[in-house]
């Protein structure tokens, strides 16, 4: 007996949901999030500052985005998601829709409802689109696990006590110890 076949959503129908419904699509399959944690929040908000600080006094170039900031991962119309912090250095990937192509740096703070999502589909796309750096908060765990694409590292992992280098920048690093988490 042959199988139902699974709907393929598209960019499209996540457009079309209601106001406020926050969703991503990964590979024609829509997935709803939560709202946020006051914790998820702040740590969020932590980081944003603090890589978007490293950033402007260094001049840099590249431009930081909290969710909700779309990221359509390939040139289809299957994939989209709301990064929880994408660093774009490219700015012809950005427009007002958001970023075209992969961040080079993505850090998910990872949500206790579905954490596969982000230590298993998230970090599969991510690494196929081209993503140079991945990063993944666990707030339960008190762990940051990295993902450096590029260079001789391939995973790492500290903890809130840890400073946590940067491997897109030379001299960036998040002292997680004095974030108060």
């Amino acid at each position: 007996m042959a199988r139902p076949q699974e709907k393929i959503y598209t960019i499209e129908d996540i457009y079309k949901l209601p106001e406020g419904t926050r969703a991503e699509l990964i590979d024609g399959q829509i997935y709803y999030m939560a709202p946020p944690s006051r914790t998820h929040q702040r740590i969020c908000g932590e980081l944003y500052y603090l890589i978007k600080d490293y950033i402007r006094k260094k001049n840099g170039s590249c431009e930081v985005y909290v969710a909700p900031f779309a990221v359509f991962l390939n040139k289809d119309d299957t994939n989209y998601i709301e990064p929880d912090i994408s660093v774009i250095c490219d700015p012809a990937k950005l427009d007002d829709k958001g970023c075209h192509g992969a961040p080079d740096w993505i850090i998910e703070i990872v949500s206790p409802g579905n954490p596969e999502h982000d230590y298993f589909s998230k970090l599969y796309k991510y690494r196929l689109a081209g993503v140079r750096e991945y990063w993944i908060v666990d707030p339960r765990m008190k762990t940051i696990t990295i993902y450096f694409f590029e260079g001789d590292i391939w995973a790492k992992q500290y903890t809130f006590s840890d400073a946590v280098p940067s491997n897109i920048y030379d001299d960036l690093t998040i002292d997680f110890k004095t974030m108060n988490l």
